[in-house]
């Protein structure tokens, strides 16, 4: 029985050739006599089978380029050039092992594998799909019969297929499907392809391998699309954009929202910002801690000379109030109504109206008492010596108005003689109504003299301080004296 060969073709790495087979048949006769004729036929032959990848041969084997043959398993086998050449692809391409081969392509080509297990990549166009095994030609000459019975019978032969073939009615070796008859190992987490003699397990889009298992891809911490904000979620991801933009349409970039337009937020004017929003109030009001509200602000409560008597908050402003006798000047002060000239008062007609700081009083026309007449409007004297005995020989009434809480000391009268005359020394002196000593009487000089206040007086009130003033003669050692009558009317406020 002669040795059989098999002889391998080329192939590239975008194709591949199958391995043929040369099969020598030896037939062994023996011719009896002719009176019975006994064949014993013994034929020894091989099949033909055209080899997938990884098809086992069952003889001497010389296999094609790219192929190896195992001895252990007795088939020809890929060679995986990819893990046995560190450099197989210059300029930063990929390696991809193929049947018999291996292909370069770039790293961010997508990688399938189609039905027959070639595999495809966007990047290169796919691999036709090789023709199934052909049976092997029938033997030419005479074809070994096999007596039985009454006919003869062709020599039949046995096919063996690589793991992952299978032989159909024709005798010829046939992909399995592991994908389609449940006969692989893929996780429920990942995708069956099948591949010519095999199958493998690819993770759905956004998992990634880890082992045996498939595990989350975070896009956020590789490379993404979001400006602002990337959310990670199981197999995929999604962006967000920071308070004050939106999303625009393309799911990635964000752009900024007119929250003016869009809602009107500010209860009085809106100013849109990139991102943000920006509230302002009208004159008057302040923005509230929500920082979209007005509220009024409380221009009386910031100090209390905003008004000289009283402040009136109102919504957005403010206003100033005066006291009863009392007009505003301005916005803020107030002036005493001079109800004497203006006519408002309710004096007789025997009385004289005299107008304080914040009112008037009503005073009799002749202030005079007996024993006193009345020489002039204001000026008392006394005719009769013995009625007049112990008494000042006249009195001059002098009415004065100041502001409660005056600043002390203070200056507020001066009193002076009429009538100057040599070889006279005056003095002055407080008589009476200074009993709380509120005042002072200062001599400015031989013929005049300053009432001092003293202390701060409070109103409203009067005060009626007798002023003396003392004449000595020197020459005819005489002494007369005069007497000024004084009203102080100290008005309610200190304006």
């Amino acid at each position: 029985m002669d040795a059989l060969r098999v002889r391998g073709g080329s192939k590239d790495a975008r194709s591949r050739s199958s391995p043929r087979c040369r099969i020598t048949q030896a037939l062994l006769g023996f011719r009896v006599d002719m009176l019975g004729i006994c064949v014993f036929l013994c034929a020894v032959f091989t099949h033909v089978l055209s080899q997938e990848p990884e098809e086992p041969i069952s003889y001497s084997v010389h296999c094609t380029e790219g192929y190896k043959y195992d001895r252990v398993k007795e088939q020809c086998r890929d060679i995986d050039e990819c893990a046995l050449l560190d450099d197989a692809c210059k300029g930063g391409m990929q390696c991809i092992n193929h049947y018999g081969g291996y292909l370069c392509l770039p790293k961010s080509a997508v990688i399938y594998v189609n039905k027959e297990g070639e595999p495809l990549s966007e990047a290169v166009p796919p691999v036709p799909p090789m023709p199934p095994v052909p049976p092997a030609p029938p033997v030419q000459g005479n074809q070994p019969q096999v007596a039985s019975g009454s006919g003869r019978l062709p020599l039949s032969r046995t096919v063996h297929c690589a793991p992952g073939f299978t032989v159909d009615e024709q005798n010829f070796c046939r992909d399995v499907d592991e994908c389609a008859t449940g006969r692989h190992g893929c996780g429920p987490e990942q995708t069956c392809y099948n591949t010519r003699g095999s199958y493998t397990c690819q993770c759905l889009p956004g998992f990634q391998r880890s082992g045996d298992r498939c595990v989350d891809r975070d896009e956020c911490a590789l490379t993404h699309y979001c400006t602002q904000r990337c959310v990670n979620t199981p197999g995929s991801y999604y962006c967000e954009c920071n308070a004050g933009h939106k999303l625009a349409s393309n799911n990635h970039s964000c752009v900024d929202v007119n929250e003016c337009d869009a809602q009107s937020p500010c209860e009085h004017h809106c100013y849109n910002l990139i991102g943000s929003f920006l509230c302002q109030c009208d004159h008057g009001y302040e923005l509230a801690p929500d920082a979209t509200s007005c509220q009024d602000i409380d221009e009386c409560g910031f100090s209390s000379y905003m008004c000289q008597y009283q402040c009136i908050n109102n919504a957005g402003s403010y206003s100033c109030e005066c006291p009863e006798g009392y007009q505003l000047q301005g916005n803020r002060l107030c002036q005493d109504i001079n109800e004497c000239e203006t006519g408002t008062h309710n004096c007789q007609d025997d009385e004289m109206c005299w107008n304080y700081y914040g009112g008037f009083r009503c005073y009799p026309r002749n202030p005079c008492e007996t024993p006193y007449s009345r020489t002039s409007e204001s000026r008392c004297i006394c005719r009769s010596q013995a009625e007049c005995q112990g008494l000042p020989p006249s009195i001059v009434y002098k009415y004065m108005s100041i502001q409660a809480e005056r600043t002390v000391p203070a200056d507020i009268f001066q009193i002076q003689a009429t009538n100057i005359y040599a070889n006279t020394h005056n003095t002055f002196r407080i008589k009476a109504g200074n009993e709380g000593g509120e005042f002072f009487l200062r001599r400015s000089n031989n013929v005049s003299a300053m009432l001092v206040l003293t202390k701060p007086l409070s109103g409203p009130r009067e005060y009626v301080v007798d002023l003396e003033m003392i004449t000595h003669q020197l020459t005819m050692n005489y002494r007369s004296s005069s007497l000024l009558r004084l009203t102080v009317i100290v008005g309610p406020y200190s304006f």
